[in-house]
């Protein structure tokens, strides 16, 4: 899945072990799991080397996307336009 995290919500996953991210659109802290039962329990946390985008591996109990299914992003490709 790919979701927004600000500092709070890193600091919150790095100290707690559960992924904790922030909704944009809500404007507040959530943590994967608390309502549905789905949670990510974090194994690692890296930086990218530009230092704008993290990569969280988890342990995923249950789907990871609130669909229901275990990955938000689909099978189907998306085509590319070449010359």
């Amino acid at each position: 899945m790919l979701a927004w995290m600000n500092d709070e919500a890193l600091h919150r996953t790095l100290t707690t072990g559960r992924a904790t991210y922030y909704s944009r659109s809500r404007d507040t802290l959530w943590v994967k799991g608390e309502t549905s039962g789905n949670v990510q329990h974090v194994k690692s946390v890296a930086l990218d080397c530009d230092g704008d985008a993290l990569l969280v591996k988890v342990d995923q109990i249950g789907p990871a996307c609130h669909t229901g299914t275990d990955t938000c992003f689909t099978d189907r490709d998306l085509a590319m336009e070449t010359e």
